[in-house]
């Protein structure tokens, strides 16, 4: 069975973590980046975890799992070394119309971590339908080569000018022409060029 590709915004959206070691642990750094609430279940927490509790950018409720605490929430993630408490989590979450991951255990999965590059606001995904997360990985290494942090800053301009075209109100049929060739590869071999040109080229260019 085919995955559909997505990107999710998960801002002020609740995430119950079930787990709270160290597969957890690096689980959580993505999901507060995108702003989720977060809560996460079990009797125990790495020192992280439980430092991220104390400032406040999670909840942990140190107890094992039961379905209630999945009230409210839009994404689960079963992050444990125990099979039969993923498998629990899942269950709970197939009852209640919730996407869940089992870290690792993709017979209790709706979904999949992929391998990411990320380049600020620039983000690639790679999956392999949970069948070699470790070619996904040498995919992902390929694509850090291709796709450096310069990428970033490009991103940026390449948005500022969007909403600047969006703001003329020009036709779109011509702010689409534009915005394709602004982000074409000689556009940004230009802009990577930029830094090592003069003030007065780098005025010609604008």
């Amino acid at each position: 069975m085919g995955l559909f590709p997505m990107f999710v915004k998960l801002q002020n959206r609740l995430v119950v973590v079930v787990g709270a070691g160290p597969i957890a642990e690096s689980k959580i750094p993505g999901l507060l980046s995108a702003g989720a609430r977060i809560r996460v279940i079990a009797p125990h927490a790495t020192a992280q975890i439980a430092e991220w509790a104390r400032e406040g950018h999670l909840a942990w409720i140190a107890k094992t799992f039961a379905p209630a605490d999945l009230y409210r929430a839009s994404l689960a993630i079963a992050a444990t070394s125990a099979p039969g408490v993923n498998q629990s989590v899942f269950r709970a979450c197939e009852e209640r119309g919730i996407f869940c991951n089992a870290v690792d255990d993709i017979e209790n999965c709706h979904f999949y971590y992929g391998a990411v590059v990320q380049r600020g606001d620039l983000q690639i995904a790679v999956s392999t339908n949970g069948k070699s997360p470790a070619l996904a990985q040498r995919i992902r290494k390929e694509l850090e080569e291709s796709y450096g942090e310069e990428y970033a800053a490009w991103l940026e301009k390449l948005g500022a000018a969007r909403e600047a075209l969006r703001a003329k109100a020009t036709g779109l049929d011509r702010i689409k022409v534009i915005l394709h060739r602004l982000a074409s590869r000689e556009m940004f071999d230009r802009f990577r060029r930029r830094p090592a040109l003069s003030a007065r080229q780098q005025g010609a260019l604008q």
